[in-house]
């Protein structure tokens, strides 16, 4: 049954993608359904088998280490702040992304990160029957964040038509930055987190191949890498430091003013109409969370969930699923868990939008015009990555 359940997930998801489709004649199925088939291998491959299993434990270890040193800084900061016993989430979520902010800055100064991304966005771009800019965007994205990836390809922004553009964009919303993996994995199991940033990737080629196709000119795929601002080694390091700080805080006082604002909102509809804001939304996204593999007696408290991640952001729904997961089964929980991996929310559309138009007004006001398309098409990847992990779950 759930094989059947997959493949009309499937086909729901094409469909709305196809639906949204600006040139229907230059779709390319083969490389849709190619990468359709490396998603479920490589899915079935990290959840299933002894060597992902090893993989992703490798990878846990290696980000648990990182918040144990995360945490002897912010220990010496911060250590009489909290109650012996008590984990405050800005302290144990959010303030280990300034010391992994910090790692990805070191290893972007040693070059090393711009050639794993430039090497591995190549080999993308054989298998998706895209340009190398979009593959290279795509992997980049999974490393520096949503809005500093734009910073690596500025000398080309101002050259892209608009239907490369909202690739881009779409890719760099569809993913999520290393910076926050730490963070995802205190909430959320390790395993899925690792699975979603593998198979977003393609997720982000496979829907906006649908909703956005486009013949490059192999004259114009051409892939420029800005060189970053000649730095010294310590001048980049409070320069990590201090990003990574800015997006705990930004990140934190997103949570406070959405928490809130939830709270709340859902206090008002249950005072009104008996029902909070986000059952209501629950029963809204049932479906989607029917075709995504949960099962109909759990789709409505999932569906609450996806739709808490969409109007506000991935942290708030994680917090909530935390709060209730002992009610899903575990498959449930995994489809739900991948699902809430990516920052398809509407918060990202003023993001990236501000991040382009910081480096090339005329286009980041282009990016503004298509931003709701553009969180249509994140969303979409984020079904299809949880239709993917059903069928091996």
């Amino acid at each position: 049954m759930k094989y059947i359940i997959a493949i009309i997930g499937l086909v729901v998801v094409f469909g709305l993608a196809y639906l949204a489709s600006n040139n229907r004649n230059q779709i390319k199925w083969k490389p849709v359904i190619l990468m359709i088939v490396i998603q479920v291998i490589l899915a079935a491959l990290l959840l299933n088998t002894t060597f992902g299993l090893v993989l992703i434990r490798g990878f846990a270890e290696v980000f648990s280490k990182l918040l144990e040193y995360a945490a002897s800084g912010i220990s010496f900061i911060f250590g009489g702040l909290a109650n012996k016993g008590e984990a405050p989430f800005f302290l144990t979520v959010l303030l280990p992304i300034v010391f992994i902010s910090v790692l990805i800055g070191i290893f972007q100064y040693l070059k090393i990160l711009p050639f794993i991304m430039k090497a591995i966005g190549l080999a993308l771009s054989k298998v998706n029957g895209m340009g190398k800019l979009e593959s290279y965007n795509a992997v980049a994205s999974a490393i520096v964040g949503q809005s500093e990836v734009f910073i690596t390809v500025k000398k080309q922004l101002g050259l892209l038509p608009a239907n490369r553009l909202y690739t881009l964009c779409a890719s760099a919303m569809s993913t999520v930055s290393m910076s926050i993996v730490g963070a995802y994995m205190t909430m959320i199991e390790p395993k899925y987190v690792v699975t979603a940033l593998v198979i977003n990737l393609f997720g982000g080629f496979i829907v906006t191949s649908i909703i956005n196709p486009y013949i490059v000119n192999p004259s114009e795929d051409i892939l420029v890498i800005q060189d970053v601002e000649k730095q010294s080694f310590f001048e980049m390091l409070g320069e990590y430091i201090i990003d990574g700080f800015k997006v705990a805080i930004i990140v934190g006082a997103m949570l406070i003013g959405f928490v809130a604002l939830m709270a709340g909102i859902n206090d008002v509809f249950d005072l009104i109409f008996g029902i909070s804001f986000q059952e209501i939304l629950g029963y809204v996204f049932s479906p989607l969370a029917f075709i995504m593999g949960v099962p109909f007696s759990e789709s409505v408290r999932a569906g609450g969930i996806m739709a808490t991640k969409l109007v506000t952001n991935e942290f708030v729904a994680m917090m909530d699923l935390t709060k209730i997961q002992s009610s899903f089964n575990p498959r449930t929980l995994g489809i739900i868990s991948v699902f809430l991996v990516s920052f398809a929310n509407f918060s990202s559309i003023g993001i990236i939008a501000g991040a382009v138009k910081s480096l090339h007004e005329k286009q980041g006001n282009t990016v503004a015009r298509f931003g709701l398309k553009l969180l249509y098409g994140a969303t979409l990847v984020s079904v299809l990555s949880a239709v993917i992990v059903s069928i091996v779950l």
